[in-house]
């Protein structure tokens, strides 16, 4: 048995603790009807209750054994369900610990950065901009947090991480989104249409947050629906972002921030970006 969200986890523990109860109640109630009479181990209730747990853990004194054929019933059926029980609850405990110990690599932690750098897709750019940002100075000392569900784990531990797909509410309160500052969102190429994709993100942060300035990529720059962007937005065009790599070896955005430690052959910004 598996576990993997926290919903699916109140599932299980629910399960679990059903059938314990069930079993209890059912086995306890076996053995003491058709034991108590003829076990000389049997002087209470409590007597029971005393045999199911060691029965259950499967330790098994041995002070207290079955008569009856009813008897060993209800014995075999408390050795299989408390293997079971017990097995599932230290592995549904094991993974809650390195659920609670790991969430922040494992992009679950409520994020409470604020004026920092969101970066929506984990990508081939997105990861060209996380190596650039110390150039920046603007961006260099602000927290980041990378929201994606492309990779399961962070991929780099000093920033923050979020998994779960940008376009989901859930996932940007998650980062914090409407304490961000800058906002990247790359396009992903899985869909079909990814510029839709990509602006129907922004829309989403958009309700969240209006004042941070945001970057998003598009493969088609020039299309209709960019006229309907508003606030602070910088298209980037995706060609022209690959050219930049290419040929300097790192992504160049000092067509909006000022930079240090730069390529001097960088190219003039008009020719690196389109800009809405």
């Amino acid at each position: 048995m598996t576990f993997g969200s926290s919903g699916c986890m109140r599932k299980q523990i629910r399960f679990l603790g059903l059938l314990l109860l069930l079993s209890f109640a059912s086995t306890t109630w076996l053995f003491w009807s058709y034991e108590r009479e003829v076990n000389p181990g049997i002087n209470s209730f409590g007597d029971v209750i005393w045999w199911w747990i060691v029965s259950s853990t499967t330790v098994g004194y041995g002070d207290i054994a079955p008569h009856t054929t009813q008897g060993r019933v209800a014995a075999a059926i408390t050795f299989i369900v408390g293997i079971y029980l017990y097995t599932n609850f230290i592995t549904l405990t094991a993974n809650s610990v390195e659920r609670f110990v790991h969430k922040e690599r494992l992009g679950m932690a409520q994020i409470k950065a604020k004026n920092h750098i969101a970066v929506c897709e984990y990508t081939a750019f997105a990861d060209e901009l996380l190596q650039v940002l110390d150039c920046y100075p603007e961006l260099a000392h602000r927290e980041v947090v990378i929201i994606s569900d492309l990779v399961t784990v962070n991929p780099y531990p000093q920033y923050h991480f979020v998994r779960g797909v940008p376009i989901s509410p859930a996932a940007l309160q998650q980062a914090n989104i409407q304490e961000a500052a800058y906002i990247f969102v790359f396009a992903n190429a899985r869909f079909q249409e990814p510029d839709l994709k990509t602006l129907h993100t922004v829309s989403r942060i958009q309700k969240l947050n209006q004042h941070a300035t945001i970057f998003v990529e598009m493969h088609k720059p020039k299309s209709e629906f960019t006229e309907h962007l508003i606030g602070p937005i910088v298209v980037l065009d995706s060609k022209k972002l690959l050219e930049t790599v290419l040929r300097h070896e790192a992504l160049d955005l000092s067509a909006h921030f000022p930079h240090t430690d730069f390529p001097a052959e960088a190219t003039s910004p008009r020719e690196v970006f389109s800009e809405g």
